[in-house]
């Protein structure tokens, strides 16, 4: 059974907070690890210190936990602690914690010619049927519009305004944005909606919502990140594509393909629907590659 102060902090991160499911159940895993240690030690949370934290972060370290992995649930500890201060009264036991260093990966993405091998792969299998034509839809929607798989599973149909050429996107924290799409998009949209869509509803019962609708135990569901995941790994396969390919290497690709192409960081930021813009910043690191190879290339002393 929870603890009562895990339970509330729970309560507001629903309710106050509205963090995605996803943030939810990182959040939510990581303070009953926590909890877990210190049942272990015989400790109440009401009772635990600056050096409970430290032995719960040593215990992570022999456990041969990724610093990567550490981070965010330092993170975690500190957004409960500084909850629990100001709304239970418990000590910020966790403010004076500081994160461990991590090394910066960049981010993988994949070339502008490999995209194109699967678009052009999901295209050719979508005549094989209404499955196949929603794919095509969910695979060329998540790559010109670079919005995060859960964004792309829970569209709803009246999230596309074909008159003004967007989509609205709800993102982490309930934050809205808008996205706009290329005419050809909204055309195959179009085309979906009047074909492949409705073998996805039972019109007598249903008169649809989501863009993407699967019908699990009798009820209309959007279909879920995993199976996306598994239909992205399918077409790889036919497409020839060896390297891993995940749902967030499209947005990674996305990023990147339109800072090459001349996109500045602020509006690169919007489109993301990131906070921060040292959050985008990571893509000009990929970018200095790039422009080693255009130098090479172009310059007449090269």
């Amino acid at each position: 059974m929870s603890h009562p102060s895990l339970t509330k902090f729970e309560a507001y991160l629903l309710t106050e907070r509205r963090v995605s499911l996803n943030t939810f159940d990182a959040y939510k895993r990581d303070l009953e690890q926590f909890f877990i240690f210190l049942k272990s030690c015989n400790i109440d949370v009401s009772h635990a210190n600056v050096d409970t934290v430290r032995q719960f972060l040593k215990h992570l370290t022999e456990q041969e936990v990724s610093a990567r992995t550490r981070s965010r649930k330092i993170s975690s500890l500190k957004s409960f602690f500084t909850y629990a201060s100001r709304v239970l009264g418990l000590k910020n036991i966790a403010q004076e914690i500081i994160f461990p260093r991590i090394k910066k990966r960049l981010p993988e993405y994949l070339q502008e010619n490999e995209v194109e091998r699967l678009l052009k792969t999901v295209t050719q299998e979508a005549a094989r049927g209404d499955k196949e034509q929603r794919n095509k839809i969910m695979l060329y929607l998540l790559y010109v519009s670079g919005m995060r798989i859960t964004e792309l599973t829970t569209l709803k149909v009246t999230d596309i305004h074909f008159d003004t050429s967007l989509i609205s996107v709800t993102g982490k924290g309930g934050k809205g944005r808008m996205i706009p799409v290329p005419r050809p998009m909204l055309d195959f949209l179009h085309e979906y909606l009047k074909t492949a869509y409705r073998s996805f509803l039972d019109e007598k019962k249903y008169k649809g919502s989501y863009l993407f609708p699967v019908m699990y135990k009798g009820k209309i569901k959007p279909i879920s990140r995993q199976s996306f995941w598994l239909i992205l790994k399918k077409i790889c396969v036919i497409a020839g594509i060896k390297k891993s390919v995940s749902p967030h290497k499209l947005r990674h690709s996305f990023a990147t393909h339109m800072l090459k192409r001349g996109a500045d960081l602020r509006s690169l930021q919007m489109l993301l629907g990131h906070e921060n813009l040292t959050t985008v910043q990571i893509y000009t690191h990929v970018e200095t590659s790039y422009l080693r190879q255009v130098y090479d290339a172009k310059h007449p002393r090269a």
